[in-house]
């Protein structure tokens, strides 16, 4: 499924985003806790391209971002040019 997003420039792009609506629990969950709620928020956002790009941008190692989980990102971030 592809979802078409906006990439506003800079940071702003956060202040837009449905989890500056939402408690930082379910992007920052327990280790081992499900990422299922987070995943789904992040599925129905706008600001998913530009939150991932962030987050590989800035190496954010924890948390949630983009839909991707740590290990979603590291694998992505291995397989990138």
């Amino acid at each position: 499924m592809h979802i078409d997003t906006i990439t506003p420039a800079g940071p702003a792009w956060h202040a837009q985003a449905l989890c500056a609506q939402t408690g930082a629990d379910f992007f920052f969950p327990e280790p081992g806790s499900s990422v299922r709620e987070a995943k789904r928020i992040c599925g129905m956002c706008e600001m998913r391209s530009a939150c991932l790009e962030y987050a590989l941008a800035h190496d954010e190692r924890f948390g949630v971002w983009g839909g991707l989980s740590e290990k979603e990102r590291l694998q992505l971030r291995n397989t990138r040019p």
